[in-house]
């Protein structure tokens, strides 16, 4: 128990060596039901923050091909490293992996339609700085979509979740799943 709760106060990425863990059921947060509230459309670009190595990015990077790009933004060398191993085993070519601190995205203002981090904003130490960029980042009437399980220890609850992005100008519009055991929740810029 202390564990989990110094965890909650402590945000931190998922080290390379724990990978294993990425591989593990999340109730509720399937590529497929990602996939269905983000409605990603082939030719667009569209960002993951903390893909790991691509349990939700490879998905979505095949659906938006040949056209589309999935920016993939991760802290850890090692995870792009990894991710970009498995794209090419599966003959991805739209992916561009990238080394990088959400609370300071490398993209242009409006440049991206879509964005997703899964079981990731808890992980990030200025949640605030994250989601202004992402609301920098992403084009007028650009989505953002957030996956939260009560599995994660840096979960983020659905009415923290709300605040905090609404505070940053993104503006909610749905879920998916049931909060708090396993949710994706829908804003846009």
């Amino acid at each position: 128990m202390a564990g989990v709760a110094w965890q909650r106060v402590s945000p931190s990425a998922c080290p390379y060596s724990q990978r294993w863990l990425l591989e593990l059921p999340r109730p509720g947060l399937s590529p497929g039901r990602l996939e269905r509230i983000l409605e990603p459309v082939a030719g667009e670009r569209l960002l993951e923050v903390g893909p790991g190595h691509g349990i939700f990015a490879l998905p979505a990077a095949e659906r938006i091909a040949p056209r589309g790009t999935l920016l993939a933004l991760d802290l850890q060398h090692e995870m792009l490293d990894a991710l970009s191993r498995r794209a090419e085993r599966r003959g991805i070519e739209n992916l561009e992996p990238a080394l990088g601190d959400a609370s300071a995205l490398p993209y242009q203002d409006s440049s991206i339609d879509g964005a997703f981090l899964v079981t990731v904003l808890g992980e990030i130490p200025d949640q605030a700085a994250a989601l202004r960029e992402l609301q920098r980042v992403l084009r007028p009437g650009g989505r953002v979509v957030f996956g939260e399980t009560v599995f994660d220890p840096h979960l983020v609850t659905l009415g923290a979740l709300k605040r905090r992005a609404e505070a940053a100008g993104l503006r909610f519009e749905r879920t998916l799943g049931v909060p708090p055991l396993g949710f994706y929740a829908r804003f846009s810029a």
